[in-house]
């Protein structure tokens, strides 16, 4: 890829991006460093993700109406709370200012043979999304592992009321993987649905975004990922797209979430 081409996909790569802090260690300080950063001198990241209890911070330093949205998660990482509380963790996030809830499915029931559990975890959380908050469901695909139980449990997602289906927490050994981004977008493709796709964890750098920006172009359509249809979920990733766009070489290595 020759440095115009990469400053081009690092620039979309900054507009698709939610900017992460899922740290369990999480300060007050470091989310209103994150929502500073979100905003560089070459545009805005599409959100930043964390954890709910930084919410109501992170609307009261963004205000109302921001062009950087504010993600959060619920049942997250486990995926093995009560619906009733995840439910009730969706509804507190919504007030405190959430814009869009990332939910992880109950994948272990999953793996167990249990699809219902799946089903009725994100229609419960569907319902307490109301427009204009978008719901992404984490599927784990890197626990799941199998090609069939990753269809599926896409599948599944979408049926129940997805916006996004999202690869990973971050918080296991195998997060994102073009495997698995591959499986993800040819279900997204196959339901005829708007739902968007979301690459999290392990996507450090322009050249890692490049690749599954490819993906998604040769299996859904050229120009198909934009905010409203796909996202990055990385914390490292920021650092190579400003690299990248002050004019230096992309690291091309991957890290963590």
């Amino acid at each position: 890829m020759n440095s115009h081409s990469l400053r081009e996909t690092a620039a979309v790569a900054l507009s698709l991006l939610d900017l992460t802090n899922l740290k369990d260690d999480c300060t007050p300080a470091q989310i209103s460093a994150l929502c500073a950063r979100a905003q560089t001198p070459f545009g805005n990241s599409a959100a930043i993700c964390i954890w709910p209890r930084f919410v109501a911070q992170a609307r009261g330093i963004l205000g109302a109406d921001h062009p950087v949205k504010i993600a959060t998660v619920v049942n997250f990482p486990s995926g093995e709370m009560e619906i009733a509380d995840v439910a009730a963790e969706t509804r507190e996030a919504i007030a405190d200012g959430a814009d869009e809830i990332d939910l992880v499915i109950p994948y272990r029931a999953l793996m167990s043979g249990n699809e219902r559990a799946v089903t009725v975890m994100v229609t419960a959380v569907r319902a307490e999304c109301m427009a204009p908050v978008i719901l992404k469901v984490i599927i784990e695909t890197g626990e799941l592992k199998d090609v069939a139980l990753i269809g599926r449990a896409s599948e599944l997602a979408i049926e129940a009321g997805a916006d996004f289906i999202k690869t990973s927490t971050g918080k296991v050994a195998v997060n994102a993987t073009l495997e698995a981004a591959d499986i993800m977008l040819r279900s997204i493709r196959q339901s005829g649905g708007k739902v968007g796709f979301k690459a999290a964890g392990g996507i450090g750098s322009v050249a890692d975004a490049s690749l599954y920006l490819r993906l998604a172009e040769t299996i859904m359509a050229p120009d198909w990922a934009m905010p409203s249809t796909f996202r990055f979920g990385a914390s490292g990733l920021l650092d190579d797209i400003l690299v990248v766009l002050s004019g230096g070489q992309s690291s091309g290595a991957a890290s963590g979430y």
